[in-house]
């Protein structure tokens, strides 16, 4: 039947139904599932639910986004049923007394991105059985290919007494071809995990995997009033980076770029980058490494 999403073997349509039931396990702060069809952009989605005072736990997917977005502005678009596009709504700020959470300060949030993409590893990891790692901060690599990238965005309280909310997207590349795959302005190619050759690309296990993971990484964090180091989150991290220990090309906003040798992750999560003139602490910037 023209149109219909099962029309392509390789990419059933997800299921609200059986994912909505999956949420309603102890998967630790989701509570809403909104599955699209097609929307424009699942974070966009997410912060007018911020906005208008949506809790924390809603998690957005979408089966294809026509104008999603990554850092720096740039567009992230898939074929439909080809990846994961999903953004959660999260509130670290409030406290939680029934899962003792004391409220995070604003100072940490900085580590909920790097928090996503180490979830993000432990799924791909754990399922497609491939060899992952991070490129500083967050972008998923296979091999020397991006497979995945997270964008972060800050939502201000909408009303007094609301907390500000944090909404992360991911966007997994999993059974693109070669000739769907997107440019990358960033110099390194791109891929999935069918191309990389990937144990299991069905998508909604892979989800699955995905909020359970970012579940327990972000109880871990919360416990921990947002510490990246007493939550275990920091070695974890480091664990998984590809970055560190590689000499870098770092592009920094406003158009300057330094060299150097990476050398770790601060407690604020900032890259650290031995450079000629000494150590840098590099809160953002584009990261190409260097042979």
């Amino acid at each position: 039947m023209p149109g219909s999403p099962y029309t392509d073997l390789d990419r059933p349509p997800l299921s609200a139904a059986r994912l909505s039931r999956a949420l309603t396990a102890p998967l630790g702060p989701w509570r809403r599932l909104d599955l699209r069809v097609e929307t424009g952009s699942t974070n966009a989605d997410a912060v007018a639910a911020a906005q208008a005072g949506e809790p924390e736990g809603l998690v957005v997917v979408a089966e294809r986004q026509t104008v999603g977005r990554g850092r720096r502005g740039r567009v992230w678009q898939s074929p439909p049923r080809a990846g994961i596009a999903a953004s959660v709504l999260l509130r670290p700020g409030e406290a939680v007394a029934e899962r003792d959470w004391p409220p995070a300060p604003p100072t940490r949030y900085g580590w909920l991105p790097l928090l996503a993409g180490v979830a993000l590893v432990e799924a791909v990891t754990g399922l497609a059985e491939l060899d992952a790692g991070l490129k500083w901060p967050n972008d998923l690599l296979v091999g020397d290919a991006k497979c995945a990238g997270i964008l972060a965005e800050a939502v201000p309280a909408a009303a007094p007494g609301q907390p500000p909310a944090v909404v992360l997207g991911i966007g997994l590349n999993v059974t693109l071809r070669a000739d769907e795959l997107p440019a990358n302005p960033t110099g390194l190619p791109a891929t999935s995990l069918q191309l990389a050759g990937a144990a299991a690309t069905d998508r909604d296990p892979l989800l699955r995997a995905l909020l359970r993971a970012l579940a327990d990484w972000y109880d871990r964090w919360r416990l921990a009033g947002g510490d990246a180091d007493v939550s275990g989150l920091r070695e974890a991290y480091l664990a998984s980076c590809a970055t560190v220990g590689r000499q870098v090309r770092v592009l920094l906003p406003g158009g300057a770029e330094l060299t150097g040798l990476a050398t770790g992750v601060d407690a604020d999560g900032h890259l650290v980058v031995d450079t000629a003139t000494g150590p840098q602490h590099l809160p953002a910037g584009d990261i190409l490494h260097l042979r």
